[in-house]
């Protein structure tokens, strides 16, 4: 029996662009989104957020990839639709939708508001849904996701500004929570200053930390200091920088997905200090063991953030006027955007202007 082309799986028709292969190239693509079920939110997509998971994804760089690829977790729009039992947002509202559409909404994890967590969780690309059917990201037109997955914007948060807070502030903002790292009066490292990292000083200024950027670039300490208000700057391929900051910070959190040796991070805790892991390097680290039982340091890791955390961080950001910085693209940039990522250059995020430039080919 023929597959059913992703254009006529469902009844909605629906445009975007994909990746069809493992260049990672994208281009026009006609495919189709469900109708809307009664606990569904149908929106208008008007921007979307240019994650480096989307290009990690894009060229399968991690082997999960299915092809065609429609990239795209951080999208913002204004609601078109709503089905019968939605009760959390009406049309014309402004809301977004993030990493995950999907879970069991069973185990430990769904019950407790870890949805990010759950062994059955459904990526908002490249997963497969309930009903078997693949799923599609944000480079399109419209998107339709369950009630549950759908995050409420705050009237003060822009959608362009706003849209990375759903990747990129949700994975940062949801360890310094949860690891104690937003204390008043606590020092933070944060590693890498990109996406991830420019907007880890931002919730950690809001929190009330002293902030130090740890980065590879000495060109970066002026927007590190004087633009993100960070308090301090070191340059980690400097030795003697890096030995004097030795036992000085309670927490860091490291945002960098290339491989880099973490052992230099761990000297710079103080006792009991955590070093957090939220990049995502395609090969493993070497983790030094006797440091951690000489001061009882942690490592450990954090994927992005419930629904309802998510919701809180928004809410927290647009109080305390977190945006990403970004840089405002058209779709037919988007392949020149991703060359551009994978070398570093772009600050800090790229957002895809979806709904003026998104054109049918």
């Amino acid at each position: 029996m023929a597959a059913i082309s992703p254009e006529n799986e469902h009844p909605v028709k629906a445009f975007g662009w994909a990746a069809r292969d493992t260049s990672g190239v994208l281009s026009p693509f006609n495919f189709s989104r469900r109708a809307t079920g009664e606990k569904d939110v149908r929106l208008k997509v008007l921007y979307c957020g240019i994650c480096h998971t989307d290009l990690h994804c894009a060229r399968n760089d991690w082997g999960f990839s299915t092809y065609p690829l429609v990239p795209g977790h951080e999208i913002a729009g204004v609601v078109t639709e709503v089905g019968s039992k939605v009760t959390k947002c009406k049309v014309g509202d402004k809301v977004g939708v993030g990493c995950f559409v999907g879970s069991c909404g069973s185990c430990d994890d769904c019950s407790n508001d870890l949805e990010n967590y759950c062994t059955k969780f459904i990526l908002t690309y490249p997963g497969v849904y309930h009903d078997g059917t693949p799923t599609y990201g944000g480079y399109s037109d419209i998107m339709v996701a369950d009630e549950h997955f759908v995050i409420c914007f705050p009237e003060n948060m822009p959608l362009d500004s706003g849209a990375p807070l759903l990747c990129a502030g949700i994975t940062v903002y949801s360890p310094m929570k949860y690891y104690g790292l937003n204390k008043p009066g606590s020092h933070l490292g944060v590693v890498g200053l990109g996406g991830l990292g420019h907007v880890a000083v931002k919730f950690a200024k809001a929190f009330g930390l002293k902030v130090t950027v740890i980065s590879t670039s000495p060109s970066k300490k002026e927007e590190a200091l004087k633009h993100l208000g960070a308090d301090s700057f070191l340059v980690s391929k400097d030795p003697d920088q890096m030995k004097a900051a030795v036992g000085t910070m309670d927490g860091i959190i490291d945002t960098v997905s290339a491989f880099h040796p973490i052992m230099p991070l761990i000297d710079l805790l103080r006792s009991h200090g955590k070093l957090i892991m939220v990049g995502a390097p395609e090969k493993p680290l070497e983790l030094p063991v006797f440091p951690l039982l000489m001061g009882r340091k942690m490592v450990a890791g954090s994927g992005a953030g419930g629904l309802k955390e998510t919701q809180e961080m928004i809410e927290f950001a647009a109080k305390h006027k977190i945006t990403a910085d970004i840089e405002v693209i058209p779709m037919d940039y988007v392949n020149k955007a991703m060359e551009r990522l994978s070398k570093g250059d772009v600050k800090y995020r790229f957002v895809i202007d979806v709904a003026n430039t998104l054109t049918a080919a």
